[in-house]
């Protein structure tokens, strides 16, 4: 299974897409958990790529200091820097994340995924942590949307993952018999909860995965070079 097409959606696009996202959601939900987890109370530095409205930021423990980069930004601030990342190398000012975030973006990445992948582990400290999402195009009545251009297996995505980084954790978002995040508050509040991977039920009915991973150095094995 290979993307449809390689069309790079311009800024317009993305600032009317971003507003979908401006409120908290399952998979943003999720996302936060394990970032506060990683977090461990600490203060530390986290960048969102991809970061659209910036709803994150709200949902994260006090000690973690915000930053993130987007090709539409809403409403500029100190902490969020409007770039099209597609074009220029992943990056906030030159400074380095203790933890680095990136959902719901890489399948819109077309073919720059493992070059974006890099970028991201060198924007990372040495014993950082990334947690990216990615949507399982595996589901039993996959939902092909259609700006998608990066449609691929989620082991292909993992195998990319894995040159850069150590995956230390793959878990789904949401099981699902429908491809897409629940809506039923009880449904949700399970999933919510659900911290492992299932290997039968998880490749049918998993929604999308969160994968946490830590940057491998620049010239171990399995490094991307």
């Amino acid at each position: 299974m290979t993307g449809r097409h390689d069309r790079i959606y311009p800024r317009d696009f993305w600032q009317q897409e971003n507003l979908r996202y401006a409120g908290p959601h399952h998979r943003l939900e999720k996302c936060a958990r394990l970032v506060n987890r990683l977090a461990a109370g600490r203060r530390c530095d986290l960048l969102d790529v991809g970061c659209g409205p910036a709803a994150l930021r709200a949902l994260l423990d006090p000690g973690i200091r915000y930053h993130g980069i987007d090709i539409a930004v809403q409403e500029p601030g100190p902490d969020l820097v409007e770039m099209d990342f597609l074009q220029a190398p992943i990056g906030f000012r030159g400074q380095t994340f203790q933890l680095a975030v990136a959902q719901g973006v890489f399948e819109y990445v077309g073919g720059a995924q493992c070059e974006k992948l890099a970028e991201i582990r060198d924007v990372l400290v040495p014993g950082g942590a990334f947690v990216a999402s990615y949507v399982n195009f595996g589901h039993r009545r996959p939902h092909l949307y259609e700006p998608y251009n990066n449609i691929r297996p989620v082991a292909d995505f993992a195998a990319d993952l894995a040159e850069h980084f150590v995956i230390r954790r793959t878990l789904p978002t949401a099981l699902n018999w429908r491809h897409q995040e629940p809506n039923r508050r009880w449904l949700r509040a399970v999933n919510l909860r659900l911290d492992r991977d299932l290997p039968v039920i998880g490749p049918r009915l998993a929604v999308e995965y969160l994968f946490v991973c830590r940057p491998r150095p620049r010239g171990a094995p399995g490094a991307g070079r």
